[in-house]
């Protein structure tokens, strides 16, 4: 008897996995960067960009803004032992390489304290510093420099001070 009853019981349980996996589907999966597929597809991820354009210095949009890196820097080391962006942007070399020297504020510390060479917290350039590419904006953007708010602003108040 006890035999019988594990028997229809292990049957119950076959029979329920099996109908649990013939429901099984294989859902979309949401759109993030990689639009498209399912939730057991993996897709390829989209080609990289080009290389950095070679734009020169580009206007800032808003002051205190960290200038994008006009030229590649694909093989360049920027790690605890070597920068190699200070090989050309650093005080002593920028003159003779034709770079802009690396700004006044990197050369301070979190209290304003003014070093002798880049402070450790700006050592890192590319934490703030990125190259420009011809990639799209993965998202839209509808970013208004200073110039473009104030401008705005004025052309309102010159349409709500005439009515």
């Amino acid at each position: 008897m006890k035999w019988l009853t594990m028997l229809s019981l292990s049957l119950v349980l076959v029979v329920a996995g099996l109908a649990i996996a013939e429901e099984r589907r294989d859902d979309s999966a949401p759109d993030g960067l990689r639009p498209g597929g399912t939730l057991s597809q993996s897709l390829p991820a989209p080609p990289m960009a080009g290389e950095p354009r070679d734009a020169g210095r580009e206007v800032l949009n808003y002051p205190e803004q960290p200038p994008v890196i006009p030229h590649g820097i694909r093989d360049y080391q920027i790690d605890t032992r070597a920068n190699r962006c200070l090989t050309c942007h650093s005080r002593e070399h920028a003159v003779q390489a034709g770079a802009p020297m690396v700004s006044v504020s990197h050369f301070r510390d979190r209290h304003q304290q003014v070093l002798a060479a880049v402070s450790p917290d700006r050592y890192f350039c590319t934490q703030c510093h990125v190259p420009q590419t011809d990639a799209s904006p993965i998202v839209s953007n509808t970013f208004l420099n200073v110039d473009e708010v104030l401008g705005e602003m004025l052309r309102q108040q010159r349409e709500g001070g005439g009515q």
